[in-house]
């Protein structure tokens, strides 16, 4: 992806992860008349929703994962990076830590959640599927 969106440094994802797929959809597809598509993931054991202004993906919606414990439902963004292991390694010398080990979304890229020094969290994203 060469979209300004997809290089270092800048935004370039939203997610909601969230206890209530359906309810969750309802209520942003309502509010913001955003399409959505689901996406069987099948590699990943999951459904992933995309939300989509037109036919331009803005963001996604996906079931809360067994490892979040009892983190309440939240939106998180994703930055482009253009190594994912050494910008956690990086956040980790500066003071931050990883909460999530670089992992790869099979079709997607590689990400990993971080923390800053103050506990905010990210996730970082190189992606490597087409378009």
């Amino acid at each position: 992806m060469d979209e300004p969106c997809c290089k270092n440094g800048f935004f370039s994802w939203n997610e909601l992860m969230t206890t209530d797929v359906e309810g969750a959809k309802a209520f942003y597809g309502a509010l913001l008349g955003w399409s959505l598509e689901d996406k069987p993931m099948a590699e990943m054991g999951m459904t992933y929703t995309l939300a989509k202004v037109g036919d331009t993906p803005v963001g996604g919606i996906m079931a809360m994962p067994p490892e979040a414990g009892s983190m309440p439902p939240v939106w998180g963004s994703y930055v482009s990076v253009a190594d994912v292991d050494a910008s956690a390694r990086k956040a980790v010398e500066l003071g931050g830590k990883i909460y999530k080990e670089p992992t790869d979304i099979p079709g997607v890229g590689r990400f990993c959640v971080i923390g800053d020094p103050q506990g905010a969290f990210l996730s970082l994203i190189k992606f490597t599927m087409e378009g």
